[in-house]
């Protein structure tokens, strides 16, 4: 039970947004100034997306709204964009992973992948609406199918090193009854 405990979920809360910093910093250290003809997985976004999936209660709307608007300023991509579709994506998988449902790693990874793939979609709809320049196609692409591939080893990374495991029906039932 001191998965669930009070203290836990609080320093967990506390640790998304440490984590997201330094995977923003480590982002943007210049270690190779020559243009890539490859994207690599967006760690931050499989990161929200995971711990959305596994520990909802560890990761409030909120705070994947301030970190990702903040990556968003960070990285010079239009702001506020990536933040919205990313907590509405997060959400969406919040609701899709309710407590009382027990669902394996498979269809966990293909919920992950089909909301990247719209994320991407919408992301890249809206910027041609407003006449943004973007990254050509076959990047993001790239950039897609790269985070996908990426979702099982930010799984294993979250449970293996972080301890963010699926909650027991008994978990679940403790946090309903908190609340």
């Amino acid at each position: 039970m001191a998965n669930t405990s009070p203290a836990r979920i609080w320093a967990m809360r506390a640790a998304f947004p440490a984590l997201a910093l330094l995977i923003m910093f480590f982002h943007l250290l210049p270690l190779n100034t020559e243009p890539r003809f490859w994207a690599p997985p967006d760690f931050l976004l499989l990161l929200a997306i995971t711990w959305s999936q596994r520990r909802p209660d560890f990761v409030p709307a909120l705070s994947i709204a301030l970190v990702m608007l903040l990556a968003d300023l960070l990285f010079h991509r239009p702001p506020g964009l990536l933040a919205l579709l990313t907590v509405l994506a997060c959400e969406f998988l919040k609701a899709r992973a309710a407590p009382h449902r027990e669902s394996t790693f498979v269809s966990e990874w293909l919920a992950a992948g089909v909301t990247l793939i719209g994320m991407a979609v919408l992301n890249r709809l809206v910027l041609v609406v407003f006449g943004v320049a973007q990254a050509p196609l076959s990047l993001t692409v790239i950039q897609i199918v790269m985070t996908i591939a990426a979702y099982p080893l930010a799984v294993w990374v979250s449970q293996a090193i972080l301890g963010v495991r699926k909650l027991s029906p008994s978990e679940a039932e403790t946090l309903m009854s908190r609340r």
